[in-house]
């Protein structure tokens, strides 16, 4: 064989969102913390967060973890996440898949019925709560870094949408949060289009009109994402949201080239920032459960166990709740003779702004 570059992963997913971890053929990269490494990563091997996404070993809606030794003597291990066009600080269904990967495979001490640890991510520190039985992590609850809001129906004006009201808070990533029925959508799978092209308008114009910044960590701006909320689809959940995740670049000039997926869980760090703005408006006390529903009806449920201060700013620290389940075991390779060793995208699936292979950005802070 010729093979060079084998990458070992372990596939899962988490509420139906993907989260792939690599536990193995990567090496170290050099920081102080993990948010260092992970800026060393996106410099220095970039190309491999582009392999694993892109075709033919990735999909538009893929998401990808590098499990590596942690900077705080406290964690267990540390992990840097990949998506399209950024580096998040962090993921909640990505940290849940982590966890259950580390657990199944026995590269953390399994203790039954509970294991304890703590990851460290880009953003900070996670506490994992694990309920395992016989082997299998039956739920992941973990302590999330804390989450706080930078504004409240605040008015955004969106080409084509018009007036928009908007909340803009950090959950581990920063979000442009919508209501969809004010934008005239049920947040229904039959939607995904629309929902995908009204969320990247939203947070593009939210961006631009509304820039902000962690207030402890200035290298972390947005915001990155939409969030858009509306009723549950039943009484098994509190709310039912969606989160449009970029898998490219706007170009207002050219509306057809705007792409993204939909998260197709309930979106772990969506929930930490919606709960935030929950209790902003003084509509969710510490200590309730807060079950949230995604796109496919799953729930995570979160809490909020405390307040806190990010700067000058209130925060809440939240815990979320939820299961990953392994999909499968695999070693990525690179034939030194493949024509595409960084993947591709094709228009068909990935949108008319990334046909043709562009690259997309790998980067936490843009300009």
């Amino acid at each position: 064989m010729r093979f060079s570059s084998g990458i070992v992963a372990v596939d899962a997913h988490a509420a139906g969102e993907p989260g792939r971890v690599i536990i193995g053929g990567v090496l170290d990269v050099p920081g102080a913390t993990m948010f260092e490494k992970m800026q060393a990563f996106a410099a220095r091997h970039d190309e491999i967060r582009l392999r694993m996404l892109r075709e033919p070993r990735g999909y538009p809606a893929a998401n990808c973890n590098l499990v590596l030794p942690p900077t705080d003597p406290r964690a267990a291990a540390g992990y840097i996440i990949m998506e399209q066009v950024e580096y998040p600080p962090m993921s909640g269904t990505n940290t849940i898949c982590v966890a259950t990967v580390l657990i199944e495979t026995g590269m953390v001490p399994v203790r039954e019925p509970v294991t304890d640890f703590l990851l460290e991510s880009p953003a900070g520190l996670v506490a994992i709560r694990a309920d395992v039985v016989d082997g299998k992590a039956r739920r992941i609850t973990f302590e999330n870094v804390p989450s706080f809001v930078f504004a409240l129906d605040a008015p955004v004006e969106v080409p084509g949408l018009g007036t928009v009201r908007v909340d803009v808070a950090y959950g581990g990533m920063i979000y442009a949060i919508a209501d969809a029925a004010a934008l005239g959508l049920r947040l229904t799978p039959d939607e995904a289009r629309d929902l995908v092209r009204v969320g990247e308008m939203v947070k593009a114009a939210t961006r631009e009109q509304l820039p902000c910044a962690h207030p402890e960590n200035p290298e972390i701006v947005g915001p990155t994402i939409a969030l858009l909320s509306g009723p549950p689809s039943g009484p098994h959940a509190d709310l039912r949201n969606t989160v449009v995740v970029s898998t490219g670049e706007l170009d207002w000039d050219r509306p057809s080239t705007w792409t993204g997926a939909l998260d197709r869980s309930p979106c772990g760090t969506g929930t930490c920032a919606r709960m935030a703005t929950l209790h902003a408006r003084g509509l969710l006390p510490l200590g309730r459960d807060f079950r949230h529903e995604g796109i496919l009806g799953t729930v995570f449920t979160g809490r909020l166990i405390r307040e806190t201060t990010v700067g000058a700013r209130p925060a809440v620290v939240p815990t979320i709740g939820g299961t990953a389940w392994i999909t499968g075991f695999a070693t990525y390779v690179l034939d030194p003779e493949d024509p595409f060793p960084a993947g591709f995208t094709v228009g068909d699936i990935w949108g008319a702004g990334t046909a043709g292979g562009a690259t997309p950005r790998a980067v936490v802070s843009s300009d």
